[in-house]
């Protein structure tokens, strides 16, 4: 059987990246998970990265829901968690199977507030928790009783606040607000100090006029803030509410997801829709904070390279210098080396996030899983190293490149499902 004609696949390609380009991602409200994710039962937990089993995931996984199984008062203590989930009571799934996105260990349960972005050019929406802020958090692992009591914070009153000020404010244009955020510096996974500012500014005028309780505006405040990688929740969520515009065209092969989970990390193609294509994550490269190695770290782990699936994070290290010195990267001219090298695997440019140390060039977008193969060039991504402990947190930053086996087990699939 005559496999299908590379020209049908160019122009499934080029309508999935029409597709892209044409997406308007608004940041429309905050609604609890069991209200918008469908399946979302009792004893439910969504995870970062492709699926994978309780015996094989990694210790900030493990310590992350031992800590979310207590929140959600499921459990009353680490041993009552883990009883739970020895007798086979707890559901594990993807947060893309929910068409949504987690960064580090990336957990979503009933309870936990997530931010809604439509897509309002395809009607399509994605979803994502709130930044937890920075220090000894859920997504590395932290699961003690700061911990908890933050992630009730969090339900109960950054919520249904910022949630108040998302309907005042009739949704913000998150498009709009990267392509600035891009301009500023941020390359919006490692550094994302314009995108957080930028969407502090859109947000206190509408917080101050609709917070349902104005006695916490000013805990809120220093909420938001406080913590510059609040945006990286935010671009993750765009990213996907942008990138699921691309999945399920026939003979479309881009890459509409990436995710790691700390064991595997995996990848989604437009024509192949949900399924996954894994390989063994692999460990990151980078600088460690002091009093911590590379023995620490574990391996890769979080959804947040969605961005890099976009164009965005590694792809656009031009825009950042100050990111590519923070990843151990070197400075301005190697930045542009990164942008340059993922250009050789990707089918288009940005039209509206743009590259000003490039001349205002679009960041590269569309990664064909061809060309990553032919080429033998793969994805790099930024990104955060965790210690393989649960709970101790960050000790790093660096970057991880996507295992080729990833890339070469969907292009075989493909070949495979595609032959006419």
């Amino acid at each position: 059987m005559a496999a299908t004609p590379p020209v049908l696949i160019d122009a499934a390609n080029a309508q999935a990246l029409e597709r892209v380009f044409a997406s308007r991602p608004f940041l429309t409200g905050v609604s609890p998970a069991r209200e918008v994710l469908p399946g979302m039962d009792k004893h439910t937990v969504l995870h970062a990265g492709p699926p994978l089993e309780w015996n094989v995931m990694c210790g900030p996984l493990r310590g992350a829901i031992l800590g979310v199984l207590q929140y959600e008062g499921w459990a009353a203590d680490e041993a009552a968690a883990q009883a739970l989930i020895d007798a086979g009571e707890i559901t594990f799934r993807p947060c893309h199977s929910a068409n949504a996105v987690g960064p580090m260990t990336g957990l979503i349960t009933p309870s936990m507030p997530l931010m809604v972005v439509e897509n309002r050019e395809f009607g399509n929406r994605a979803y994502t928790t709130l930044n937890e802020g920075l220090g000894k958090v859920l997504r590395f692992g932290a699961n003690d009783a700061s911990v908890l009591q933050r992630l009730k914070w969090l339900q109960d009153v950054a919520g249904p606040a910022l949630n108040a000020a998302l309907q005042h404010a009739e949704g913000l244009d998150l498009r709009v607000m990267m392509a600035q955020a891009l301009l500023m510096g941020d390359e919006m996974h490692q550094r994302n100090v314009a995108g957080t500012s930028l969407m502090v500014r859109a947000l206190l005028p509408h917080l101050v006029r609709a917070a349902p309780a104005p006695e916490h505006l000013g805990e809120i405040t220093d909420y938001l803030t406080g913590n510059d990688q609040f945006f990286l929740n935010v671009a993750m969520v765009a990213a996907k509410a942008t990138m699921d515009a691309a999945a399920g065209i026939p003979g479309c092969t881009l890459v509409t997801a990436m995710a790691r989970n700390g064991t595997d990390f995996g990848v989604r193609i437009g024509a192949l829709g949900d399924q996954w294509f894994t390989a063994p994550v692999q460990m990151p490269k980078g600088l460690y904070f002091p009093g911590f190695t590379a023995a620490d770290a574990n391996p890769d782990i979080g959804d947040s390279a969605i961005v890099e699936t976009l164009g965005l994070g590694a792809f656009a290290m031009a825009a950042s210098p100050a990111v590519a010195q923070f990843v151990g990267v070197g400075g301005l001219s190697q930045a542009r080396r990164y942008t340059a090298e993922m250009e050789e695997i990707t089918t288009g440019q940005s039209p509206h996030l743009l590259l000003a140390t490039l001349d205002n060039q679009g960041v590269p977008s569309g990664i064909d899983i061809r060309q990553v193969v032919e080429t033998g060039i793969v994805p790099w991504i930024n990104t955060g190293i965790a210690h393989r402990q649960a709970g101790i947190g960050q000790i790093g930053a660096g970057v991880v490149q996507a295992p080729m086996d990833c890339f070469v087990r969907a292009l075989e699939a493909f070949a495979e499902s595609w032959h006419t």
